[in-house]
């Protein structure tokens, strides 16, 4: 691929459910990871240093962890252990908030924004499927 393919390629994805991405084609690869990151809103600055401010509803602010794979969701280590993560904690970037296990391989689900988790919308041992939404967070907090 040459260099505007790649650029075609990423900007036809962009809005798309794709997170991660491999290709290899003879000697050449490409490889590729998208962030789930939420940029918050802030008010918008004029020419003249006035603020206005972007109205924005309190749903705009929640914002879901999703999985990345099919599997088993566990929200705990063990049975008889703490939960990463429960309702009202406040999560940060990379954190880890449950882990997925398919064909004996356990991953991390890992928090891409901050805020306050206001919902666990799957339970521990509960099968789960390719972006269905685990958590929800308030991003506002």
């Amino acid at each position: 691929m040459n260099p505007q393919e790649i650029k075609e390629f990423l900007k036809s994805i962009k809005h798309t459910d794709i997170e991660e991405m491999e290709y290899h084609s003879g000697n050449n690869s490409l490889y590729f990871k998208k962030s789930e990151i939420e940029h918050a809103q802030y008010p918008l600055v004029c020419g003249k240093g006035v603020v206005e401010e972007k109205k924005v509803q309190e749903k705009d602010f929640i914002v879901p962890i999703k999985s990345k794979m099919v599997g088993i969701f566990s929200i705990s280590y063990e049975a008889d252990t703490p939960s990463f993560v429960k309702e009202g904690d406040i999560v940060t970037v990379d954190q880890k908030v449950g882990q997925i296990e398919a064909m004996k391989i356990i991953k991390d689900v890992k928090a891409k924004i901050k805020g306050k988790i206001v919902k666990v919308l799957v339970s521990d041992g509960q099968a789960v499927e390719y972006g269905q939404e685990l958590f929800l967070v308030d991003t506002s907090k």
